[in-house]
């Protein structure tokens, strides 16, 4: 069973629409799937006893799809998800004349779809790519339509990132000898470095701003009827100890929201019993080049001054911070 959003495009486009193949059971067109707008069943006193619905015929069976009369555009989604799911991308050699872009989606999701860290994010990109590329041939996937594609998504970024899924899927296809054409993907180009971060000042008021928010409520009755007055709460206390860790450690904001208190195997972040310190998992540098190793013994003294200054200085204004936070 492949992914569904890849072969429904692949197969509308072989097959005929759903609306069209609204028909009859004794019609004869074709061995394609199609809807039949089965009738309503009466008793011998005319009572209605079934009410007319909408069944998919496929090889004289009967798939129910639980639509009524006046329910055409639920019954052609059924339709489109019974075909998805019993559509197999062919697993054959064949020039890319013949290969639809759909079919190259699909089987990169059927291989390596499980695969994936993120599979929602995954699923919504192959969607995006064969909303665009599915009804084309792989024979047209080049440089211009490539513009095209991120022209019409209206991100760069975005953009990019959709079209490596698309190489690593033509890549997927090729390396299961499917096809031997070249097809080249062009990515947009990379967006500019990040060029300015939070200071100290800055960040500081942030914090501050999220630890002494107050919730306001609206009264309802006594003398400040109508007015809003702060409460005992604060609900944005959470967002200071979030953004705390994230000073301190620098760790993207996905890892800190699903960091768990406890230590324990793959657990990146966690805290200390006593609740002020933060233990973190350390991460591997890479090997210093030959030109770093052989500095100067001068040059390595005053960086390393520097950066101990820098260090001392940045850990206890965070850490007068965090003792005033009661991290």
């Amino acid at each position: 069973m492949g992914f569904q959003s890849p072969s429904i495009s692949r197969v509308r486009g072989s097959c005929h629409g759903a609306r069209a193949d609204i028909a009859s059971p004794g019609s004869d067109r074709g061995r394609c799937a199609r809807l039949w707008l089965r009738p309503a069943r009466r008793d011998k006193t005319g009572r209605i006893i079934a009410r007319a619905v909408y069944v998919i015929l496929d090889g004289g069976r009967h798939h129910p799809t639980g639509c009524f009369a006046g329910e055409a555009d639920l019954a052609e989604r059924k339709l489109a998800e019974y075909i998805a799911v019993k559509y197999q991308a062919p697993r054959k050699g064949r020039s890319i004349e013949d290969i639809s872009v759909a079919d190259v989606l699909s089987i990169y999701v059927d291989d390596c779809g499980p695969r994936q860290r993120n599979r929602k994010k995954f699923d919504e990109r192959i969607g995006r790519l064969n909303e665009f590329f599915g009804g084309k041939r792989l024979s047209e996937v080049n440089a211009a339509s490539c513009r095209d594609y991120a022209k019409h998504r209206g991100n760069q970024g975005g953009a990019r990132r959709d079209l490596e899924d698309l190489r690593a899927a033509i890549n997927h296809h090729v390396g299961e000898g499917l096809h031997r054409e070249i097809v080249k993907i062009t990515l947009p180009e990379k967006g500019p470095p990040r060029e300015r971060w939070l200071t100290r000042s800055e960040a500081a008021k942030l914090l501050w701003v999220c630890w002494r928010h107050r919730e306001l409520q609206l009264r309802h009755r006594g003398p400040n009827k109508g007015k809003k007055l702060p409460t005992a709460r604060y609900p944005l206390r959470h967002l200071a100890r979030f953004l705390l860790i994230g000073l301190y450690t620098g760790t993207r904001a996905g890892a800190i929201a699903s960091a768990s208190p406890n230590r324990g195997e793959g657990v990146r972040l966690s805290t200390s019993n006593a609740g002020s310190s933060i233990g973190l998992s350390r991460v591997r540098r890479p090997p210093r080049s030959a030109s770093r190793q052989h500095r100067s013994r001068h040059d390595c003294s005053r960086t390393c001054a520097v950066g101990t200054a820098r260090a001392s200085s940045r850990s206890t204004s965070l850490s007068g911070m965090a003792h005033q936070l009661r991290l």
